[in-house]
């Protein structure tokens, strides 16, 4: 269970689209029109606790950070879960795929029907081949706790309007640009700590 506060965690991030301005930072937009510019990728001022390489995520304001050196973030616009299909703790990144198959739970093939005719069988069991037209999008990172697999993970996305919203079936979701510059700076073993939704 994540015991960090929200506050020990981001108290360098603001909660409006006024932070993604702050002086002296680096911009690099994605290259995404349907991403509002308030989601675009860009590098921070963002003072935490954890160690440089962390991930963190905070469902409420919609943003990834990956931690650089003191007091320096890159953030990612994401869209998270939507209602019931939230989570938060720390995991750690066990193991990364480029262009990955997609596996969606039973959970998920009952609230969208429309997928069975999609899936086909793969090394993995029936799923839908990687690639453009993936949901999991050109990358995925995949998020273990206590040694078993949460099934969620951080992933790209073919549907770049998404980003900013609470849409995804708990996963958490990056376009595909912005997916693959966090996969290159995101080793195995990499400590993920999602925030819950919620502020306060």
């Amino acid at each position: 269970m994540l015991t960090l506060s929200r506050r020990s965690l981001v108290l360098g991030a603001s909660a409006t689209g006024a932070a993604w301005g702050l002086a002296g930072c680096n911009t690099a937009q994605t290259q995404y029109p349907a991403v509002g510019s308030n989601y675009r990728r860009q590098d921070i001022q963002f003072v935490t606790m954890e160690p440089k390489g962390t991930i963190i995520v905070d469902p409420a304001r919609h943003s990834l950070y990956h931690v650089e050196e003191e007091g320096k973030a890159r953030r990612y616009g994401v869209g998270v879960g939507g209602e019931g299909f939230g989570w938060s703790g720390q995991a750690m990144v066990k193991s990364k795929q480029e262009w990955p198959d997609w596996y969606p739970t039973s959970d998920i093939l009952q609230h969208h029907p429309q997928i069975i005719p999609r899936l086909q069988p793969l090394q993995g069991g029936q799923g839908v081949p990687g690639g453009p037209e993936n949901p999991l999008g050109a990358r995925a990172l995949y998020l273990w706790q206590d040694n078993k697999d949460t099934l969620y993970r951080i992933h790209g996305t073919n549907e770049p309007w998404t980003i900013g919203q609470n849409v995804s079936a708990g996963c958490i979701r990056l376009v595909n640009d912005d997916v693959i510059d966090l996969y290159d700076r995101t080793p195995v073993g990499t400590k993920v700590v999602v925030l819950t939704s919620a502020i306060g």
